[in-house]
């Protein structure tokens, strides 16, 4: 039974911090080290988090560079066999996700699935836009982030620090490079986690979007990536409008 580190970064969200806390601790599987590392939050996190203290591994809470920073500092203190990022907002799809997880295959180096998006009042907004592809490689990101980091399990020697130069989307980066390392991946059957609908990215849309820009031309070729945000914008057309019509 490998030991599986979950990640938790928080700053000032205690509208969702205490669904994310009980769902990594209600889960049914035991070989769970717990690491939740906050930013120095003043909104009443805190206290949530210390009603809950006695069932986390491990706890941070000071400030930090940004949140790929904190995920940093997460990973440094992280002893598992593997590791995911379970941010505030976030959760496991059920109390049975990890232990269905790891019953999948034994011993591969990435495991990933399906993610729910929710919203606010955790109403669902179905899958994401992105589809899970059914064979992963760290080419699977050429269209998009096809898979999110609350639904992928990686090996904790092949997950290298988050690169401080991307302030929005280095989580893909970080996924490309642990992707190039894997040897074995599998792919785990239905949702695996939910996806709280926001964020910064959304907020900063325009830099995220030239953040994923230069992480794809680091990893695939200018001209590569040039033709395949061609593909990408025409799939996104091509999913509005049908989405267009059927809201008509």
């Amino acid at each position: 039974m490998p030991t599986l580190s979950v990640i938790t970064v928080v700053y000032n969200n205690v509208a969702d911090i205490g669904r994310t806390l009980l769902s990594v601790m209600n889960q049914t599987y035991q070989e769970i080290e717990y690491i939740v590392i906050d930013g120095g939050s003043k909104d009443g996190t805190l206290e949530i988090i210390n009603a809950y203290r006695s069932r986390i591994a491990k706890f941070v809470t000071e400030p930090d560079k940004g949140i790929y920073d904190a995920m940093n500092k997460g990973l440094a203190l992280a002893t598992g066999d593997y590791v995911i990022f379970m941010n505030s907002g976030d959760e496991f799809y059920a109390g049975d996700t990890v232990e269905k997880v790891f019953a999948t295959a034994d011993g591969a180096d990435i495991y990933y699935g399906e993610t729910e998006m929710v919203n606010a009042q955790r109403e669902s907004l179905g899958q994401r836009r992105h589809q899970a592809p059914a064979k992963f490689n760290w080419r699977s990101f050429k269209y998009g982030m096809s898979v999110s980091h609350q639904a992928i399990y990686i090996r904790r020697e092949l997950a290298e620090p988050y690169d401080a130069a991307y302030q929005l989307s280095a989580d893909i980066d970080w996924i490309i490079r642990a992707a190039k390392k894997a040897k074995k991946v599998v792919k785990v059957d239905g949702y695996v986690a939910k996806y709280l609908v926001g964020g910064m990215s959304k907020a900063k849309h325009r830099q995220s979007l030239e953040e994923r820009f230069a992480i794809m031309r680091r990893h695939y070729g200018l001209l590569p990536t040039v033709f395949n945000h061609l593909v990408i914008a025409f799939n996104l057309g091509t999913y509005w409008l049908r989405h267009k019509r059927t809201n008509d």
